[in-house]
């Protein structure tokens, strides 16, 4: 697929510039929030895993289902990633 053909002026070339490092350090922010969540989101996850084995979880309005310890997925040994 080509590009249409267009010419930027100095002053849209330098917002640009201006606009993608103040995203670029916004991302890098967002990112360390979330990496220092990761003890606190391995609690959580760890605490809702707990409650659908013991508890249940909702099939359908007041109906619910234990979920078995079988049907727990296996943790990726990757880093957690949140998608935002």
């Amino acid at each position: 697929m080509k590009s249409i053909p267009h010419k930027r002026s100095r002053e849209v070339e330098a917002w640009l510039k201006r606009e993608i490092t103040e995203q670029k350090a916004r991302y890098r922010k967002i990112v360390a929030e979330q990496d220092a969540l990761a003890p606190k989101r391995d609690k959580w996850v760890a605490e809702f895993l707990q409650r659908i084995q013991t508890r249940g979880t909702h099939v359908h309005f007041n109906m619910m289902r234990k979920v078995g310890p079988e049907e727990i997925p296996v943790r990726p040994k990757r880093k957690f990633r949140v998608v935002f």
